[in-house]
């Protein structure tokens, strides 16, 4: 049984086009896995359909050996897979806190007392904000706190959707820095990100989408 999240001829329409054809993927438990394309490459379409918010039309998604394909969101995310989407989505109105703790609902007290303090060790800026909206926070912060909303759950793996969209550079590198982390503690990443040098510098292998099909899969460095 394969512990890697394995996406095997996934196909995934919506309305009536075909926006995901036939893709092969893998995401490997402590490493990034790059998934670069241009606009409309199908990339975040991809995203939603392994986190469980499309219905895929043809083939599967098994994370660590479990078939999640077509699963429902809360199924995917207590089977270990979170989906941080772009744009930065939080609960705008509530504190940071409370944000945190809603994404580990599911947990005991213990554990999320746990999980939270542990998803601020990976974002000390947000321990001093904890009592803040966060839809007073810069677009960086609450990237953040969408990140930590994840980590919250203790994924095996994340699946990162543009994270630096519309953030300043430094920002990013704050970010990239935090997804290295990530890979490190041994979640498999998958990493959509616009900005190419930073995903390849952070990723053991890329794959290339154009058109809803995948055209490359190799060593981030060959891409290079």
């Amino acid at each position: 049984m394969s512990s890697s999240l394995l996406i095997a001829g996934l196909t995934v329409n919506r309305g009536s086009k075909t926006v995901v054809r036939n893709v092969d993927l893998e995401v490997v438990p402590g490493q990034v896995t790059a998934l670069l394309g241009a606009n409309g490459a199908g990339k975040s379409s991809l995203v939603l359909a392994v986190a469980g918010v499309l219905k895929p039309v043809g083939g599967s998604v098994t994370a660590a050996g479990v078939n999640i394909t077509g699963k429902q969101p809360h199924i995917v995310r207590a089977t270990g897979v979170a989906a941080v989407p772009e744009g930065h989505r939080v609960l705008g109105g509530i504190s940071v806190r409370e944000n945190l703790e809603a994404a580990g609902s599911m947990l005991s007290r213990a554990d999320l007392k746990n999980n939270v303090e542990e998803a601020l060790t990976v974002f000390p800026e947000l321990a001093e904000r904890l009592d803040q909206r966060a839809g007073t926070l810069s677009g960086g912060q609450q990237q953040m706190v969408a990140l930590g909303q994840a980590l919250v759950c203790k994924p095996k793996f994340l699946l990162a959707d543009e994270l630096s969209l519309g953030l300043a550079p430094l920002v990013v590198k704050r970010l990239a820095d935090a997804v290295a982390r990530i890979a490190q503690s041994g979640t498999g990443v998958l990493l959509i990100e616009q900005f190419t040098t930073i995903a390849l510098k952070l990723a053991t292998s890329a794959s290339l989408m154009d058109r809803g099909e995948l055209r490359w899969s190799g060593a981030a460095q060959e891409l290079v």
